[in-house]
């Protein structure tokens, strides 16, 4: 995942804290990716590389969230029931 610098995340961080005060479901979770996705193709013009752009972060940022929170999750669940065989 590419990492931005932190006066980058700044500019970010304090609105995203306060989206995800609202969020309560997977929906409105799903809901506000989709239109921050739809938002930015509005401003910035619709292109193949502009709805790639969108489908790509998505995605890594899918693999990073598994990556750090899913897989050792389900290795403390291993550890704590067994591994299946």
């Amino acid at each position: 995942m590419p990492y931005i610098t932190q006066d980058r995340r700044e500019a970010f961080d304090d609105l995203l804290e306060q989206l995800a005060a609202n969020v309560e479901s997977e929906g409105e979770m799903n809901y506000c990716i989709y239109r921050l996705a739809s938002l930015v193709v509005e401003r910035t013009g619709e292109s193949y590389a502009k709805l790639a752009m969108c489908s790509s972060a998505m995605e890594h940022a899918k693999l990073e969230w598994y990556r750090r929170h899913l897989a050792p999750y389900e290795d403390r669940k291993i550890a704590e029931n067994g591994d299946i065989r």
